[in-house]
């Protein structure tokens, strides 16, 4: 039996590195969408067992609908990988109502309440895990992109709030937090060439490793609870802003 995995925002970006990683390792990948219908698909139609589900994560319910449905139709879905998020700009002395309550339920509350489906109602063999990614800026914070930030902080706790409370000691509950990979917001490529590289080792992190961790966490062999850092050191350091904005001083 093909063990089967649900990558959100897994069409494009550091989604579609998951769900190539996973596909290549013998995985049936869901790859999930929300307006990517095209890439989803020709992504699912180059992987050897793959298809595609379209749900608008703004709502938590049809999240949940999404994740029951599922459960009804995959005999062994081992592993739920929250990889979307939105990421929009705002400042830490003018919070924007709008993008904070976005940020709350797309980045929070959806894939929260997504976890909690999973772990009640999805069939697996060996237990189940639960990859939830968040941000290195959760070890080296800064003011930018304020609503975000504080959604990755809340993120992070109920991971291990789940961890603590998870009734089946087989199921997992894990982090990712990566750094700065690839072009973000409206970076120009030579800017993102500067800004990836802002990290103990002055290289651009390839999504290739957060797909090999996110294999790794699949196995289960981490303490629940864990997060592993991606971003090449860049935790490590102390940054006054968003690397974006520093590559252009």
């Amino acid at each position: 039996m093909v063990p089967a995995v649900l990558i959100t925002g897994g069409a494009k970006r550091i989604g579609a590195a998951l769900s190539r990683a996973f596909g290549e390792a013998g995985w049936h990948v869901v790859i999930h969408y929300g307006r990517s219908r095209e890439d989803a698909e020709h992504l699912a139609a180059a992987l050897p067992s793959a298809e595609c589900i379209q749900c608008d994560l703004a709502d938590s319910d049809a999240g949940v609908a999404m994740v029951q449905a599922l459960a009804s139709e995959l005999d062994d879905w081992r592993v739920l990988v929250n990889c979307a998020a939105v990421f929009r700009e705002d400042a830490v002395d003018a919070l924007d109502p709008a993008i904070f309550a976005e940020a709350m339920t797309v980045n929070v509350a959806t894939p929260v309440r997504m976890a909690q489906a999973f772990l009640k109602a999805a069939r697996a063999n060996g237990g189940k895990r639960v990859i939830q990614f968040t941000d290195m800026k959760l070890r080296n914070p800064n003011p930018d992109f304020f609503s975000y930030s504080m959604s990755k902080f809340a993120f992070d706790s109920a991971i291990r709030m789940m961890a603590m409370a998870a009734s089946d000691p087989v199921d997992r509950i894990y982090g990712i937090a990566p750094g700065a990979m690839l072009p973000s917001f409206d970076q120009e490529p030579e800017e993102h060439q500067v800004s990836g590289r802002m990290n103990l080792l002055g290289r651009i992190t390839p999504s290739r490793e957060l797909a090999d961790a996110a294999l790794f966490l699949s196995e289960g062999w981490l303490a629940s609870g864990e997060t592993l850092y991606i971003d090449s050191g860049q935790h490590l350091l102390s940054q006054p802003r968003d690397v974006l904005y520093l590559a252009r001083e």
